[in-house]
């Protein structure tokens, strides 16, 4: 073989070795496995630290008052606010009838849960029952990421339902829409809002109703008063007014 064709062939056999093979570029990648965790608004759980002193109470005011009655207040802060803010509107509205408030400060869905396992609802027989619940799981982690999804959120106030309905067969529910938070348009108000429209789903208009409010809690360009929520968050004596004379009318049926 002369010089030429000696070259000739280095060059190729060294091609050969150093070109990757391209062919096999193309083939489907391994699926990647996805991790998926438990739905934590669905886990019943206990509160941690001075709240337990008020969630222990509402479990000790429904023991103390077994038997039929007329309404029981579920929810968190907002609904505890009865005993604040809107004290005068309950006084009113619920003075002359036999209402219970079982409202937690800082309690999110599977906080409530963990209030049915413990016998938050056992022996009561009240005519209605309103549920307002799961702003708290709207809530951001520090660092400004989701704690919860709006599937998540829903999911949680839907198993709180089936088991209002499972403990309490007789009980008509009243299931209110997330009010709306912030000063102004936020993603969280968004987030309350999407849940809301999956939440009203929920209405059979026999044993479970959805009244939805929140518009009257803000003002035509969005934002919320100092006067109706001071914080954004917990009405005022105005906003619990509005809340009683939204629900006053189905109340009023449901209690004949």
């Amino acid at each position: 073989m002369n010089k030429y064709l000696q070259h000739i062939a280095i060059v190729t056999l060294a091609l050969s070795v150093s070109t990757p093979v391209f062919a096999q570029t193309n083939a489907p990648a391994a699926p990647v496995a996805v991790a998926t965790r438990e739905n934590p608004a669905i886990v019943p759980v206990s509160r941690e630290g001075k709240v337990v002193e008020r969630q222990t109470l509402v479990i000790q005011r429904a023991k103390d008052n077994p038997g039929p009655c007329d309404v029981v207040f579920i929810g968190d802060s907002i609904t505890q606010g009865w005993e604040g803010a809107g004290k005068n509107v309950w006084a009113k509205f619920y003075g002359n009838r036999k209402c219970l408030n079982f409202g937690v400060g800082g309690d999110r869905t599977e906080h409530v849960l963990w209030r049915f396992e413990h016998g938050q609802l056992d022996g009561l027989k009240p005519k209605a029952a309103v549920l307002m619940i799961g702003t708290n799981n709207s809530n951001k982690n520090k660092d400004g990421t989701e704690q919860y999804s709006e599937l998540e959120i829903l999911e949680g106030v839907q198993a709180i339902v089936k088991q209002i309905r499972t403990r309490l067969p007789d009980t008509k529910l009243i299931v209110l829409g997330i009010f709306p938070r912030y000063k102004t348009f936020s993603t969280q108000r968004g987030k309350v809002l999407q849940v809301n429209q999956a939440l009203e789903k929920l209405a059979d208009n026999k044993d479970i109703f959805y009244i939805d409010f929140g518009s009257q809690l803000i003002e035509s360009d969005g934002s919320i008063t100092p006067e109706m929520m001071k914080d954004a968050l917990h009405p005022g004596e105005k906003g619990y007014q509005i809340w009683a004379e939204a629900i006053e009318p189905k109340l009023k049926e449901l209690l004949q």
